[in-house]
């Protein structure tokens, strides 16, 4: 589950937050605690307190004070649309670049797609 090269910190926000796209951490449900975490992924409290608070700072995760975090409304569809957006910066964008090196229309590269999703599908 820990990545070598990548801050713990990091990877700790990364894990809430897949938790929260994935439906696993419901929106306005309690989010683990920082001291869950650490003793979870064996880490100092205070790396995993800052994963916390990098999604406090981005609107996805708040605390009740005496309670504990929770996460907000909103937020599966806010990382969703970053996500998204990082998606298509990653892969899409180089994807239309290649496309277009090859003369592949935007029709060609769904009809491609379409017809690898339907393989791939088959496989699973």
């Amino acid at each position: 589950m820990i990545e070598e090269g990548k801050p713990l910190f990091l990877q700790i926000a990364e894990q809430v937050e897949d938790s929260i796209v994935d439906g696993s951490l419901a929106e306005e449900g309690q989010a683990p605690s920082t001291n869950e975490l650490a003793a979870f992924y064996r880490i100092n409290p205070a790396t995993a307190a800052k994963g916390v608070n990098m999604l406090v700072d981005k609107g996805v995760l708040y605390k009740r004070r005496g309670i504990g975090m929770f996460v907000a409304s909103g937020a599966r569809d806010q990382l969703l649309t970053e996500r998204r957006g990082i998606f298509a910066d990653r892969f899409v964008d180089p994807l239309l670049v290649e496309a277009r090196k090859l003369g592949l229309t935007a029709e060609d590269l769904a009809v491609l797609i379409r017809d690898r999703a339907t393989q791939t599908e088959g496989e699973n």
